[in-house]
């Protein structure tokens, strides 16, 4: 097969599309042809060097997939050959082939074409297990999401809108704000012009923001405890601003807030299949039904990840941008 390799860290001139050997499905993991990947900040800071694969995982970048299976590995129930799926990864998803274990795959949703599927499972995954399973985001609260109109900002929106919440985004340009209300969100902050702590604190009668989705780190620590109501839950999933924050302990128990800080790749294969499950159970329905749905900026060839990955980079555009095996 082929995939996106990265035989010497860098710029994404580093991503070269070369022949490796097929992988084989082991014990509880199925082959999936892939149809299309997507690309996240982590590929990046991969393909820099920053962010090497788990043990075991696959050295080429790409942490989902969708496609279609074509050999089921021993141990494996309830998936068969020729079923359509997309899938969580630890990595390989820049590549023909992918061999995925069980209990990270998700059925395409209804209604919605295979590419498209890849837009889904490192997005879902992140914002229910942040925002729901361990924020605990309830029907009447407010959600405040910074970078809105990326992959994972176009789901939050829609999944806190789903259950009842109200929705703050910040994002860089009047056009990405569109977008995001859009989608639904109530409150808009241009974070080059707009102080978010008083627009959030503003909009909400003084009282803040309940759960804060953050993916700056360092940079937003203190101001987002500000943001945060009585009670209020910050959960950081990104280090765009930086990994060295001063936190005010003072303010945080005024508050008695509290911070959780995870990510998905390097987690227990048991830890990711209850999050899948638990994705499966509470977003597929409202992704069969139409209720939600990803939000996709564009589809480029796999074999030409360099031009995805700078268009990321580069912060223009909005919602996922997919990589389609042609």
């Amino acid at each position: 097969m082929y995939a996106i390799t990265i035989p010497e860290p860098g710029g994404p001139e580093a991503l070269v599309w070369n022949e490796v050997p097929d992988p084989v499905p082991g014990e509880g993991e199925v082959l999936v042809d892939v149809a299309a990947g997507a690309v996240n900040r982590a590929d990046i800071l991969q393909r820099q060097g920053f962010y090497n694969p788990p043990p075991g995982a696959s050295p080429y970048p790409g942490l989902e997939c969708s496609g279609r299976i074509t050999a089921v590995g021993p141990g494996v129930s309830g998936w068969a050959v020729g079923d359509e799926v997309c899938a969580l990864l630890a990595g390989g998803g820049y590549a023909e082939k992918v061999a995925v274990p069980a209990g990270q795959l998700l059925p395409v949703p209804q209604g919605l074409d295979l590419v498209r599927a890849a837009a889904l499972p490192e997005v879902t995954c992140t914002v229910w297990s942040n925002v729901f399973m361990i924020a605990h985001l309830r029907p009447g609260e407010t959600l405040l999401v910074h970078g809105g109109s990326s992959g994972i900002g176009t789901m939050a929106i829609q999944l806190a809108k789903a259950v009842g919440a109200k929705v703050a985004v910040t994002a860089g340009t009047e056009e990405k704000l569109r977008r995001c209300a859009e989608l639904g969100a109530d409150i808009l902050v241009n974070y080059r012009e707009q102080d978010f702590v008083e627009e959030v604190k503003k909009a909400t009668d003084g009282a803040g923001a309940d759960v804060i989705l953050d993916n700056m780190g360092a940079k937003y620590l203190d101001r987002n405890v500000q943001a945060l109501a009585v009670n209020g839950r910050l959960a950081i999933i990104g280090m765009q601003g930086g990994i060295k924050g001063e936190l005010n302990i003072g303010a945080l128990l005024g508050k008695r807030a509290a911070i959780s800080a995870t990510s998905l790749r390097a987690r227990p294969l048991s830890e990711k299949a209850a999050i899948v499950a638990a994705v499966r159970e509470h977003v597929w329905p409202l992704l069969d039904a139409g209720h939600i749905r990803p939000v996709v900026d564009r589809e480029l060839p796999m074999s030409d990840a360099a031009a995805a990955h700078r268009v990321v980079e580069e912060s223009g555009h909005v919602g996922k941008v997919l990589l389609v095996v042609r």
